[in-house]
Formats: C-alpha cells, structure tokens, sequence
C-alpha cells in the first residue's frame, strides 16, 4: 500500500498489456506493479479499470465502481441461493432477467416508477409505498432483492404482494438478513414453496430474525404449517414478542384448560388475543367466569373471544340494555350468555328489535327466551319471522300440533325446515312454499290469496 499511495502521488497512468498466460488484455498501474486493486484477493473480484482513466478522472472512476457494483450484485443470487435452494425454473430465469438493472443506472432513480414498473405495483400502491423508501438512491439493492425472491420461487404477484406489504424489504440486505432467515426456515424443515408462500402473508416479518424463533414455537402449537398458514391469513402471531407476550399467554390458557387445538381456533377468529397482555386475559377469564360460564363448558372460548376486547363498563351497559329489553335477571343475562356469548356484540337497536318481536308480537316469555337465547342471533326478516308465521298458520288450519315447539323450527336447517314444514302441506296450502319464499326474502306476498304472510301488508 506505501508503494501504492506514493504512485498515485506521482500520476502514474495505467496502460493495457497482454497477458502471456491467458492472451487477454489486463490493465498494468506503471510504476505500482499490481494489475488488481490491492483489497480484492480472488480474480472473479478484479475490477476491469479503462485503458483512459486518469486519476483526476473522477467521475469516469466513480461510473467504473458503479457498473462494478451493480455486477457484484447481480452476482449475489449465484453466490448465495445456489448454496440454500435448488436452481429456480425457466419462468423464474425470466423474472430475473426482467428485474435486472441496465449496466449503466439512471442518475436520479424514480422509485415510484420502479414500483410499478418492476416490482408490479399498482401506481395508488406505489404512490403510497413510495415514501417509505424515498431514501433509495440506486435500484442496486432492490434488484438484488428481487432476485433473490424469485430464487425463491415468488411469481410476479407474489412479489407485488409482498412489496405492498412491506415496501422496505426492497432496503434489506440479502447477505446479511434474507439469506440467513431463509437458511433457518429451511432448517426447519420448510421447501421454497412454502418459504414463498409464507413470505406472500407475513410482511415485515419476513425480515426478521425473530421469524426463525417465531415459527419454531408456532408449528407444533398449530399442528401443522398448513394451520399456521391459515391462521396467519387472519393475522400474524409472529410480528408478536414471543417471550414476553406469545408464550405466557398460551401457558397461561392451557391453565385454563384449552388445548392447542382450542387455542389455535382462538387465534383464528381473535388474532390480536394472542398479542395482549397476560393480566387482560386473566381479566377476561374472571369476567367469563362470573357470568356463569365454566372453563369446561364448551362455549368458553367463545365467551372469552367477546369479552376479551370489551371494557368493563361496556359490559355492564350491555347487560343492562339485555336485562331492560328482555326483562331478565342478572341469573337470566348469566344463562342467556352461556349459551350465546354473541349477544353482547349485537348493537342496542338490534335487540330493541328481536324484543319487539319476540315478547310483543310472538308472546314468547322472558325465561324461554333466556334459556334459548340462540334464536336471538338469527336474521328476523329473513329467517325467524317468516319461520314463525309458517307454524303458527299450520297450527292454526290444525295442519301442526299445537304443542309443537317453535324453537326447533326457528334453528334446523332451511333444508330441513322445508322438508319439514313445507313440502307435507302443499296440497292444503298450495301458496305456502311460494309465499314463504317471497317472505324469507323480505317482500310481501302476492295478496290474491289467503297467506299466513298477511301481517306483511300491515
């Protein structure tokens, strides 16, 4: 290097001579003695230098190290991916080929057109993905990105999805991030595919080394990748601190007496559950519990799914508006919810509703209704009322014995009901199928005719 830095001082120029081993062409720095920069010690890294470059060149120096750059990079996928995965397919040559810099890259780069032109983003994606990485000076790093991607086996769909989700991926390092989260999922056991397909879900993610410990943990809770990837499509268990968060929390549940295969449904239908803190689900299991609802009972992890993210002052003033409407006891609010922890998410109007139905108009009592509280759930225009009608009118003609319980009609499948409750009576109401029908899908039976639907002109 001494001899190095007193040639540069004199102006050395380079000049172009012929190797005797090889026959080609090297550059000879006169009066250095190297043919190579002296910080790179393997041929495949030499640097080709112009037979015209000067050292007050400058500018035609820096374009030489860029185009060289951009060389290397393009070298990362041979270096790297050849290691950890077989070679990508035909279709996938093609992707590389497509997301390939030019040698010589655009002064000032567009990232908003590389987006969409490269990375297959729509312009109102790009447009909004666009600031995140607004600091990119060079397609350099996302090329490399790229093509690494699709050493993965991602389509070009799959790339502009992963992209939306998480714009600065485009900023990561392949070395030095990618490469080796990839080199742990295969570690534990996951194909290409299912590294692409679990890349397509989980943004962010992906780029961090938290992902290895994540899915570690996961796959045996979930049983299976297959479960984790559709779980994951609801949310993403692995953006959550494992050691802090995940964990205690499922300790904490299988306490509760939840198995993994309860807990993975809890996460399916609540993903953020996972995600609170241990003392809100502790709070959530004492309010479970003080309506009534055993930790043995099958419907506790659906009550534990409403009440978890419901304060405690919008519980007491749901039971109060349940109480109110349906004049029931707080013992009444604590079977009633037992068997349909769903009532506490119906808003104030829809109960007011079902209230007006169900005690007003159909004369049902208050304790009936409370211990089969899942008729409550159901649609009133397009299933309870016109269900209810169709009985009563066979009760009436005497076609229905009049001990026969609603509730069953009200709950059975619309297969059923019709085979049950319609098809034996089209002789003696020959409109019955036909205005039931109409009724289920809200609009008024024809009036030519007598119809237990009448009440519907009114």
């Amino acid at each position: 290097m001494e001899n190095g830095r007193s040639g540069a001082g004199m102006g050395a120029l380079p000049t172009e001579q012929a190797n005797p081993s090889t026959g080609k062409q090297q550059v000879t720095h006169t009066g250095l003695g190297w043919t190579r920069p002296p910080w790179k010690s393997s041929p495949r890294h030499w640097i080709p230098i112009p037979a015209s470059f000067h050292p007050l060149s400058l500018a035609a120096a820096a374009a030489a190290f860029r185009r060289a750059n951009i060389a290397a990079m393009l070298r990362l996928r041979g270096c790297i991916l050849p290691r950890l995965l077989p070679p990508p397919s035909t279709s996938l040559h093609r992707l590389l080929s497509a997301a390939a810099p030019a040698v010589s890259p655009s002064p000032s780069f567009a990232v908003e057109e590389y987006l969409v032109a490269t990375c297959g983003l729509t312009p109102a994606q790009a447009r909004k993905a666009s600031p995140k990485i607004s600091h990119l000076k060079s397609p350099a790093n996302p090329d490399a990105v790229l093509a690494f991607l699709a050493g993965l086996g991602l389509s070009g769909a799959d790339v502009a999805t992963v992209i939306r989700k998480d714009p600065k991926l485009l900023c990561a390092g392949v070395e030095r991030t990618l490469a080796p989260n990839v080199a742990g999922l295969i570690s534990l056991g996951l194909s290409r595919s299912d590294i692409a397909r679990l890349a397509s879900l989980i943004g962010v993610t992906f780029r961090c080394r938290s992902i290895i410990a994540g899915l570690h943990y996961c796959l045996p809770l979930f049983g299976s990748y297959e479960n984790l990837l559709r779980a994951l499509k609801s949310g993403s268990v692995l953006s959550s601190d494992l050691e802090r968060v995940v964990e205690p929390n499922v300790t904490f549940l299988r306490e509760c007496g939840l198995g993994a295969c309860d807990i993975a449904k809890l996460y399916a239908h609540t993903p953020s559950l996972l995600g609170i803190s241990t003392q809100r689900i502790r709070t959530a299991v004492a309010c479970v519990e003080g309506f009534g609802v055993d930790r043995e009972s099958r419907m506790f992890r659906h009550a534990l799914q409403v009440v978890a993210f419901l304060s405690e002052e919008k519980i007491t003033t749901k039971v109060e508006h349940l109480k109110k409407m349906f004049r029931w006891s707080d013992s009444e609010v604590g079977i009633a919810f037992s068997y349909a922890p769903t009532l506490l998410m119906r808003s104030k109007e829809s109960l007011q509703l079902r209230s007006e139905f169900f005690i007003s108009e159909a004369g049902f009592e208050p304790a009936y209704i409370a211990h089969r509280p899942p008729m409550l759930t159901y649609s009133l225009e397009g299933r309870v009322r016109p269900r209810y009608y169709v009985v009563k009118f066979l009760k009436e003609n005497g076609l229905l014995n009049h001990d026969r319980d609603c509730y069953r009609a009200l709950t059975i499948s619309e297969k059923f009901f019709v085979e049950k409750f319609i098809c034996p009576h089209l002789e003696a109401a020959p409109h019955l199928a036909e205005d039931y029908a109409t009724a289920c899908r809200e609009e008024v039976p024809a009036s030519s005719h007598h119809s237990c639907f009448d009440f519907l002109d009114h």
